[in-house]
């Protein structure tokens, strides 16, 4: 890939799920402006997103949050040098929404246009310059992030091993065989009576408990390979339930659950470093990512095998548009940009894009 220069700063749209966001970024990776808008408020009756309710969010408060930013910048928009906007994978409504705004003002203003990949953007988190000086903080490493680590992407949607090679070249493990780990979270969460969003609940309750006390499964625990499973593990959730008599029932379950998971995933983890022995590190991305629970273990994993943790400050564990903007500036230095009818994807595998990194 050719070295291509950046004219002025990078605007970042995020609207796959429940966030809606904007961020403003120097083509150097400095946080110029960022701005999330929560949509809790609006899902939280129906116990989870609503997907058109989610894309009527991001038409009515994207185009508001992207100027918050530019004004908080001081950045007008014929001075940027491009926008990135996340087309994949997500909810196709809002995907739509945020790369049409993205399109319109690439066109407006004569702009270059990137398409974001959305779990890219969680992939590239982990080398964001402006993060890496904060390491008491943010957990990220000192210098330069190089070339091949070990994502473990994890969120509601997604859970998987990935050996990131390169800008656009990553490599899958290993995934899940049912739920997503932040699935398992939210739905086991939902059984024990807790509120929606579950995975933060669950987590506020296991302080409380007794991790020890519940003999919960570990599925695939020990096993060859790099694949999850975390079906099982909330069937016994559900089987532990309807016998709880006391809150501290409910929280030793918590805690028990919490502990099963961080167990398998680095478990996991530890298998996937194994089938890349010239990784540079071990990177935690999604929003479980921010599960302290996860990061110790984790942490303990990566430490054993000599790599440094990387997980980003729990702002950017979630859904957000810093991510976006950066994996926009890593894409735009190596000259590659998306042409104005790309068409978002609501499934868009990372392994795909080697083949789509051409400029």
């Amino acid at each position: 890939m050719r070295s291509a220069p950046i004219e002025g700063p990078v605007l970042g749209l995020e609207a796959s799920c429940d966030e809606t966001a904007a961020a403003l970024l120097a083509p150097d990776g400095t946080i110029l402006a960022e701005a999330v808008r929560s949509q809790l408020a609006e899902h939280t009756p129906f116990g989870g997103v609503v997907p058109e309710i989610a894309a009527r969010a991001h038409l009515a408060h994207l185009p508001r949050l992207a100027a918050q930013v530019m004004a908080e910048a001081g950045v007008r928009p014929e001075q940027l040098g491009g926008i990135a906007a996340t087309a994949g994978p997500g909810l196709i409504g809002g995907l739509i929404v945020g790369a049409s705004f993205g399109k319109g003002m690439a066109i407006a203003h004569g702009l270059p246009f990137v398409a974001v990949n959305h779990l890219e953007g969680h992939a590239l988190t982990a080398r964001l310059p402006a993060l890496r000086a904060t390491l008491n903080e943010s957990g990220l490493v000192e210098g330069e992030v190089r070339f091949p680590y070990l994502l473990l992407l994890l969120s509601g949607g997604h859970c998987q091993c990935v050996a990131v090679e390169g800008l656009g070249r990553y490599r899958r493990l290993g995934s899940t065989l049912d739920d997503a780990v932040g699935e398992a979270f939210d739905k086991s969460a939902k059984l024990m009576g807790l509120p929606w969003p579950g995975g933060p609940a669950l987590e506020k309750l296991a302080q409380a408990g007794n991790p020890r006390r519940y003999p919960l499964p570990r599925p695939l625990f020990g096993r060859p390979g790099c694949d999850f499973s975390f079906s099982g593990l909330k069937t016994a959730v559900a089987q532990a339930v309807p016998k709880l008599a006391t809150e501290q029932d409910r929280a030793d379950l918590a805690a028990a659950f919490q502990h099963a998971v961080a167990a398998v995933l680095a478990d996991r983890a530890r298998n996937a470093l194994a089938l890349l022995p010239g990784a540079t590190a071990l990177v935690v991305a999604g929003g479980v990512a921010a599960n302290q629970g996860v990061r110790a273990a984790l942490a303990a994993e990566a430490a054993r095998a000599a790599l440094p943790l990387i997980a980003p400050p729990i702002r950017l564990c979630t859904d957000n548009a810093v991510m976006i903007a950066w994996a926009g500036i890593e894409r735009l230095r190596a000259g590659l940009t998306d042409p104005l009818d790309h068409a978002p994807r609501p499934r868009w595998p990372l392994d795909e894009l080697r083949a789509e990194a051409t400029a």
